[in-house]
């Protein structure tokens, strides 16, 4: 039995902590181990919780390795689903969540014991029956009854008066989020969520007028934190506002981390249940990188009557890490709103909206909104028109796009060797400016902005058409060009210009995963790394100080959340891998403002749209069961 573990490690089917955690669980119950390892190896891809049906030799290891599949449940028993069902039940490492043990087994669902607590916790918050707030309104038999003329009036200064033609999506998500606690907005690039939050902010500062409203605004990443901090700058700037009104907007956006107060070395955080955040309403962007521990966390530190609202794009990636809490959510988009809500948001916008009546409805559907105009993307955007054919899957609809020669899009072929030299050759040419900036000695916070209008994205972090592949070959030919002066020996890692990305939280610093910095000589010569915190300002920090990072030529796709660029380069490999999926495909396209550059084979890309990324968890049922 050890002997068909260790193969599976020799694989990379399984890692060794699955089979360390395995062991310590199920002793030497052969069924049980194959469960514990199953599940800990689910969680490390990115799943919540272990479905029973995939204990069976054709799904496990996603079907990747067949033979030691059937070898390793052979020696399990040969159990099926209500074998499996039976033995866990009984097994003193599982319970049904009433008392602690590692493992909880929920509805044909395995669960490790946290994140089991965490889903729970996200679900019983998201059908909170209370949800709606309460401002110049009363309670009458547990019902919240709001001041709808007031705030009609409100809205429509705001938003302008509704066309009877066309519902206004941004006016219908204010009045979703100012008449409940908690909203949902998702909405692709373009649809205009930051200037929503502008006009529904603005509507909540002036319901309440005789008190000044604690605003905070957050991110998952430093450079999502920044976008948010100067596109809502720049919306607010646009609306009628008085002083004393635009005064309650915040000046900052924080990341999710520095908003719960990280302490450094440690998984605790300052703000907690006991310990509540002080602020009335909460904006949180780029929400769909949100992972069900960081939503857990950050829905415990809520005081039990702030607001908060959720920005992002359903169609992205999933978080990094367990679960898919916002693309989870927003399924129930798809069930519409109820007949009550629906009469609600059409007496506040003006809007013609038409309930629905579903027996199998859940309640978190009165409180999400889809945004669904691009603003950004013409009819004949080749941006917009590639980002479509990928969401919906459809790899002819996306050859037909590239095909078009559409000024905005190119697609080339990376089969042959000169194929990959054109890659590297246009890495340069797109790091050029930046790094002419660079030998002009111009202010970091120039430098910055220019390097980020090109960027390359790839999907892997190894292998030639990877994160450390790429950027080693781009800083090979960039030095060949004599764009940089790498020097030799143990100091060669760092020299004017080179970027660099943090992949680790340094709250001590100031510095979390995600934050883009470039490499520059200060007035001594010393080389220091220049950052741009979210507020705009310019940090610096010796090379020798920094958190774990990498150099950032080429980032990968999942990094490239919630940053924007006027021309983004994406790179595929040229053999098809469980990563390439549409969401990774459609999140890249996506990340581009103006210009896009793909180097990919058809056949990988056409295969890599066809594969919808599969995030198991029990969320979806345990927001329908209650």
């Amino acid at each position: 039995m050890i002997a068909l573990y260790e193969q599976a490690m020799a694989l990379g089917a399984l890692r060794a902590l699955d089979v360390q955690f395995a062991r310590m669980v199920a002793g030497d119950n052969p069924a049980m181990m194959l469960a514990a390892a199953s599940l800990s190896a689910e969680a490390g891809r990115g799943h919540v919780c272990l479905r029973l049906n995939e204990l069976q030799p054709e799904r496990l290891f996603e079907g990747r390795f067949p033979g030691l599949a059937s070898a390793m449940w052979l020696a399990a028993g040969e159990p099926d689903e209500s074998a499996w069902l039976e033995l866990l039940q009984q097994h003193s490492a599982v319970s049904d969540g009433t008392h602690a043990t590692p493992l909880v087994l929920q509805q044909q669902r395995l669960y490790l014991q946290r994140m089991w607590q965490d889903e729970g916790q996200v679900a019983a918050f998201f059908i909170d029956e209370n949800a709606s707030p309460q401002f110049d309104s009363i309670k009458q038999n547990s019902e919240v009854f709001v001041d709808e003329g007031r705030l009609r009036q409100v809205l429509d200064p705001l938003f302008g008066p509704a066309s009877i033609d066309d519902i206004d999506w941004q006016k219908v998500a204010a009045a979703v989020a100012v008449t409940r606690r908690i909203a949902i907005i998702s909405g692709g690039p373009g649809t205009g969520k930051t200037t929503t939050v502008a006009k529904l902010l603005a509507a909540l500062v002036q319901l309440n007028p005789e008190s000044r409203l604690r605003i905070q605004l957050a991110a998952p990443t430093g450079k999502a934190a920044a976008r948010l901090t100067e596109s809502l700058g720049q919306a607010s700037q646009r609306l009628e506002l008085t002083e004393a009104q635009r005064a309650q907007f915040p000046d900052e956006a924080s990341t999710l981390h520095r908003l719960l107060g990280a302490q450094p070395n440690s998984q605790r955080m300052r703000y907690h249940r006991g310990n509540p955040l002080h602020l009335d309403v909460l904006v949180v962007d780029e929400a769909s990188m949100v992972d069900l521990p960081m939503m857990a966390r950050l829905i415990a530190a809520l005081p039990a009557q702030a607001r908060v609202i959720f920005l992002g794009d359903r169609d992205q990636l999933a978080s990094v890490e367990a679960g898919a809490v916002l693309g989870d959510i927003c399924r129930f988009a798809e069930q519409g709103y109820s007949p009550a809500r629906a009469a609600q948001l059409t007496r506040l916008t003006g809007c013609q909206l038409e309930g629905t009546e579903r027996a199998d409805a859940a309640s978190v559907r009165d409180m999400l909104c889809l945004l669904r105009k691009s603003y950004r993307f013409g009819a004949k955007s080749g941006i917009g028109l590639l980002a479509t054919a990928v969401n919906s899957g459809d790899s002819h609809a996306a050859r037909r796009v590239l095909s078009q020669n559409l000024p905005d899009v190119a697609s080339f072929p990376l089969n042959e060797t000169d194929d990959f030299q054109s890659l590297l050759n246009a890495c340069v040419a797109g790091y050029r400016p930046y790094l002419q900036a660079v030998v002009n000695a111009a202010p970091p916070a120039e430098i910055l902005k220019t390097f980020s209008e090109f960027q390359v994205l790839c999907a892997l972090r190894e292998g030639p058409f990877g994160l450390a592949g790429l950027n080693e070959r781009i800083e090979q030919l960039l030095q060949r060009h004599g764009l940089i002066r790498r020097p030799t020996g143990l100091g060669g890692r760092w020299y004017a210009g080179r970027p660099v990305m943090i992949s680790r939280n340094d709250s001590a610093l100031g510095l979390f995963n995600g934050d883009i910095g470039i490499t520059l000589r200060n007035e001594l010569g010393e080389l220091r790394v220049y950052f741009q915190l979210p507020d705009g300002q310019i940090k610096s920090v010796q090379p020798s100080r920094l958190p774990v990072h990498d150099t950032a030529y080429a980032m990968t796709v999942h990094k490239s959340q919630g940053s924007e660029f006027e021309h983004t380069l994406l790179v595929l490999p040229n053999h098809f891998l469980p990563v390439l999926t549409r969401e990774l495909v459609y999140t890249a396209i996506t990340r581009a403002k103006r210009q896009l550059s793909l180097y990919a084979s058809e056949k990988v890309l056409a295969k890599a749209i066809s594969t919808p990324t599969q995030r198991r968890s029990g969320l979806v049922e345990r927001l329908t069961s209650r």
